[in-house]
């Protein structure tokens, strides 16, 4: 099991970042910075934290945080009971996005410490969207940009949608969900333009496991 969800995980963590992929990385800092500097950021949290929408805050919390987990070793082990192939890859795939998206936006949160707009609560207002703390590990993997709960959601949703592209139900799930977690968490743990961010650097991430393992012979994807 191990075997098949690490194929080719330090390599595909380093193409992540190599040649046009690295672009992408750079399109989410500076959207970051404009939708920071331009007040966009201050303006969504306090537009939105007191509508409808806050309470998706708990179920994407929760949901994002889970379904990257059981999900994947459930298809995996249900792959097994079928003697399918197809489903192993496609838990593998998963598992993989899953991993690495929570690597890299874990790192890149060790360095950003951002502050997360729940404080706001402690703080009326004040706009601490632009409260970044630079340096490393200065608020843990916790706090800071960009989302992992949104890259680990597209990561996993950009692999799925690779690996199917014909499927237009499977397409359909997978954003919706993606979307979903996202929604959910921009307007409580997160700032929009970390859910933006994740969003950009999780879709590069699921893109770069799906097409490693599309070469892999172990199975035959749909």
């Amino acid at each position: 099991m191990l075997r098949d969800f690490s194929y080719k995980l330090p390599s595909n963590i380093v193409r992540s970042f190599r040649g046009f992929n690295f672009l992408w990385h750079i399109l989410a800092i500076i959207l970051t910075y404009l939708l920071v500097t331009s007040g966009f950021d201050w303006w969504y949290s306090e537009s939105v934290g007191a509508t409808w929408l806050y309470s998706f805050r708990f179920p994407a919390a929760v949901l994002g945080f889970f379904i990257p987990i059981i999900v994947p070793v459930s298809l995996y082990f249900i792959g097994k009971i079928r003697k399918s192939l197809t489903l192993e890859k496609t838990a593998a795939v998963l598992g993989q996005a899953a991993v690495i998206g929570w690597i890299i936006s874990s790192s890149y949160k060790a360095f950003t410490g951002r502050l997360h707009p729940e404080l706001i609560a402690n703080i009326s207002n004040i706009d601490i969207s632009r409260d970044f703390n630079f340096g490393f590990f200065k608020e843990g993997i916790f706090w800071g940009w960009p989302s992992s709960h949104t890259a680990v959601a597209f990561a996993m949703a950009a692999a799925l949608i690779a690996l199917y592209p014909r499927r237009k139900e499977i397409i359909l799930s997978a954003t919706i969900y993606a979307t979903y977690i996202g929604l959910g968490v921009s307007v409580s743990i997160h700032w929009f333009s970390d859910v933006i961010a994740g969003a950009i650097i999780g879709s590069v991430i699921g893109l770069v496991v799906a097409k490693s393992y599309q070469g892999k012979s172990s199975a035959t994807v749909i």
